[in-house]
């Protein structure tokens, strides 16, 4: 089963815009397969689920299930894609909440990690079927990585605007360094980092996340083509 995608666009990539675009996916049909794919996929994992297991629970018949998703792919992508909008929509109220610029890249880097290795599907799916959405993250181009860069890299240049981190900051770089991290966790197991001990992750970001957005000499400052 390969990785889905749509066109240019990595699965994660097209769920962050969704998100972001608050697409609403209103069809009552869909919805009632993608719960009963979620329910299935989560007690039986992805690979051994069968359509017709989806459409069984689903209360409906395999063609009904075939004409809304053209092939078990398509079915997974989709859901896939709800649940990380679902993901991106708790993501941007939770830091929205924050108070301060560092407690929004704390919150960000802490509870990014939580929801995602939580989510049944998506967090079963790392840890039991990486090679179906771990591909999405880092073999799609830089497109992934990119888009959520660009996003970050935007709530940066408000707090710039705001006066909340330095005028002359590289957000960008800033940001790259900041989901290049909280990526490499999600995807590359760590002997050291415990991902599901918050107060420690809480303390590598307020140590390692927050001192990228200091003024001059802190270690977000990198001028761009000048390394080495």
């Amino acid at each position: 089963m390969e990785p889905a995608s749509i066109g240019e666009e990595s699965l994660l990539q097209r769920a962050y815009l969704e998100a972001v675009e608050r697409v609403d996916d209103s069809d009552e049909s869909r919805a009632v397969i993608l719960d009963a794919a979620y329910q299935e996929f989560c007690r039986m994992g992805i690979r051994r689920t069968s359509m017709e297991d989806v459409a069984r629970r689903a209360g409906v018949s395999r063609i009904t299930v075939y004409r809304r998703f053209a092939t078990k792919d398509a079915l997974v992508e989709h859901l896939v894609r709800r649940e990380f909008r679902r993901y991106f929509d708790e993501f941007l109220v939770e830091i929205e909440q924050a108070h301060t610029v560092a407690d929004r890249v704390v919150v960000g880097f802490v509870g990014s990690l939580r929801a995602i290795r939580h989510n049944p599907l998506i967090g079963g799916l790392m840890a039991a079927e990486a090679d179906l959405v771990v591909p999405s993250m880092i073999s799609d181009g830089g497109q992934t990585l990119a888009t959520v860069r660009q996003f970050l890299a935007g709530q940066l240049h408000r707090e710039q605007r705001a006066g909340h981190v330095p005028s002359d900051l590289d957000v960008d770089l800033a940001a790259e360094i900041m989901v290049r991290i909280s990526a490499s966790f999600l995807a590359i197991p760590s002997e050291l980092v415990d991902l599901d001990d918050e107060e420690q992750l809480t303390t590598i970001a307020r140590q390692f996340l927050v001192p990228l957005l200091e003024p001059h000499g802190a270690a977000g400052h990198l001028p761009r083509g000048s390394e080495g």
